[in-house]
């Protein structure tokens, strides 16, 4: 991974009086891409580029240019499947200048315009200025694992992989979205383009932005699509899809495993990545070698005994980070800083204390098991949806209001996703405070675009909710706060071998039951795992991992929290009631008290971290 930014004046005029700024722009990338940065300048647009050296060392620098310098490309990311691509490129008689993976991108737009991204496996977002046609073209990856946000402002257009550096571009003026706000308090993270900062864009995992001199555009070209009920795919043996899901898991691995840097291991303990751990180390005994995990000294959320299992078996040399509340309290500035968004949970914190210890080891490279719990049901909502599906009719009977915000978020009124949304904003309008409040009807995320609910229209209801985990939980959180922000913090590139399309694409076509078969879950990846790791990680009930929340964080009394929470502050930002927030204090502090997660929200962590956000970014109080 490395950072990029750029400024494109939309008038085509030679407007460059803010070009300058590139280079402070850049700068605020220097944590992505520490080696060196580089610049390129026309008089319609300016690119800036910071580089994470991972794949040609030395000629790999950016920004790079076709033979005859006619289109110019900065790329954050890798292209996985860039040696097949490049010897289809060379035997049409396109000429390389680097062994850089990104180089395929070029020459890839020369054959196929837009098109170019069917052709692409991996992780990226790019900027490319063709400047024949004066087209600009950015993009972003399938499953959103890299970023890349944009907005527009006096008809320039500025974008960047974090908000950070579009901040530094002198015309923007910094102001809240409520609406990204409220989505904070809703679903697991900010949904769609949504951020939270007013104007600021997020380009949507899948799409791509076109801009030709006329109209600025954003569109699809990749969703992982589920079959509907009336589509007659053929129902194979249950051998033919564990064989297919193996060999297509086996190559991911190979292909994310290119790199001119070592390449190190996430372990947490579970199914996931333990798989990943094993397969990675039979294809490369050699190479493979280092596993980093995150261990705590509480008994229940502590999962060293199945981290050791696994290192013994393998055989690696195993760095592990004892992580406790000092830790959280002392990181969790830092961790709002990078994610530049509220966090609901204090996990983000010991991630970046991972990453810092893999860049502490000298490597720039991790593989990590995200997405396996989306493509194969592995969350306990699917077995939550099957027990309701055996209730007698009637049972837990949802309001008329619940059922309507159903119907226009999912297309269907009787599936339930998360939490109760009217229950919910009832508790959002009790905790806004009473300006804000006023606003609601204008900024309630539950009146906006959250998915396109044709894609959920007539499916299964373990693939609605697959596509929903994939949309929501981790395609807008888990890769975003949790993944790339958390790692490139300390430089380090975080690769997911179960995000491969081909992966994501035979995973729809499994049926429902080798998913969750009865109720348990992720079926047909234990039956993989059961032959490559050890029998207690793969029979182990599934750990819903949570990390320590505000109400641990309030009994460790530290200052800074203390100040964020206390009336004077919350009345003066202007955001929160602050006697509603008073009065969570006082309930989060009692002893007897817990939150019941997923199903209860840590209203306070978000609230905390929000305060870390108005201070960290300066953003204006309500008035």
């Amino acid at each position: 991974m490395c950072g990029i930014c750029g400024i494109v004046d939309l008038s085509y005029q030679g407007r460059k009086e803010h070009f300058p700024v590139i280079t402070g722009m850049t700068e605020k990338l220097r944590h992505r891409g520490p080696d060196s940065n580089a610049f390129f300048y026309n008089d319609n647009f300016v690119f800036g580029f910071s580089r994470l050296s991972i794949i040609d060392l030395k000629g790999g620098m950016q920004p790079i240019s076709n033979e005859d310098d006619s289109i110019v490309l900065i790329c954050n990311g890798e292209i996985f499947n860039f040696i097949e691509l490049r010897q289809q490129l060379t035997g049409k008689g396109h000429l390389f200048k680097t062994g850089s993976d990104v180089e395929v991108i070029l020459h890839l737009y020369e054959e196929y315009g837009t098109a170019l991204l069917d052709h692409l496996n991996g992780q990226f977002s790019f900027a490319l200025f063709d400047l024949k046609n004066r087209v600009l073209l950015c993009a972003r990856d399938h499953f959103g694992i890299t970023p890349f946000y944009y907005t527009v402002v006096n008809n320039y257009l500025v974008f960047a992989s974090e908000i950070k550096s579009i901040l530094a571009f002198p015309e923007y003026r910094r102001k809240v979205d409520l609406t990204g706000l409220d989505q904070v308090f809703t679903f697991p993270g900010m949904v769609g383009n949504r951020t939270l900062f007013e104007g600021v864009l997020s380009l949507k995992n899948g799409h791509f932005l076109r801009y030709d001199g006329y109209k600025l555009e954003e569109k699809e070209y990749w969703d992982l699509i589920y079959p509907t009920l009336e589509e007659r795919i053929p129902v194979e043996k249950e051998s033919y899809y564990i064989e297919g899901l193996n060999d297509l898991i086996n190559n991911s691995i190979r292909l994310r495993l290119r790199s001119d840097t070592p390449v190190g291991l996430y372990l947490s303990g579970g199914l996931d990545s333990s798989l990943i751990a094993a397969k990675a180390k039979t294809i490369s005994p050699q190479y493979i070698t280092n596993a980093y995990s995150i261990v705590f000294g509480e008994k229940d959320i502590n999962e060293e005994k199945y981290q050791h299992l696994l290192v013994q078996q393998l055989q690696l040399k195993h760095y592990k980070k004892l992580f406790n509340y000092t830790d959280i309290t002392t990181r969790l500035p830092d961790a709002v800083y990078f994610c530049e968004c509220p966090i609901k949970e204090s996990y983000n914190t010991a991630s970046m204390a991972l990453s810092e210890m893999v860049h502490d080891h000298d490597y720039r490279v991790i593989l990590s098991g995200e997405g396996a719990d989306e493509f194969f049901a592995g969350y306990v909502g699917y077995r939550f949806d099957k027990i309701r599906q055996l209730q007698p009719a009637g049972i837990g009977a949802d309001s008329a209001e619940e059922r309507a915000i159903r119907a226009r978020l999912w297309g269907d009124e009787d599936f339930f996703y998360e939490k109760n949304k009217s229950a919910l904003t009832g508790v959002k309008r009790g905790v806004y405070a009473a300006g804000v409040r006023g606003k609601f009807d204008q900024f309630d995320c539950l009146q906006h675009f959250v998915v396109n609910n044709s894609r959920l229209a007539n499916r299964h209801i373990l693939h609605k909710r697959a596509y929903l985990d994939y949309k929501l939980r981790l395609v807008d959180h888990l890769l975003s706060d949790h993944g790339d922000r958390m790692g490139l913090a300390n430089s380090v590139e975080v690769r997911y071998p179960f995000l491969d399309r081909s992966i994501a694409e035979f995973a729809a076509r499994i049926p429902p039951d080798l998913k969750l078969n009865d109720f348990e879950e992720k079926y047909i990846l234990k039956k993989i795992a059961s032959a490559e790791i050890p029998m207690e990680i793969v029979n182990r009930e599934k750990f819903g991992f949570v990390a320590p929340g505000s109400p641990y964080i309030l009994k460790r009394n530290v200052a800074y929290i203390n100040d964020l929470l206390s009336y004077d502050t919350v009345k003066r930002q202007g955001y929160f009631d602050p006697e509603a927030v008073q009065a969570l204090v006082k309930q989060y502090s009692r002893e007897d008290f817990h939150l019941n997660i997923p199903f209860d929200s840590d209203l306070l962590m978000i609230i905390i971290t929000f305060g870390i956000l108005l201070d960290k970014f300066d953003l204006p109080d309500h008035s």
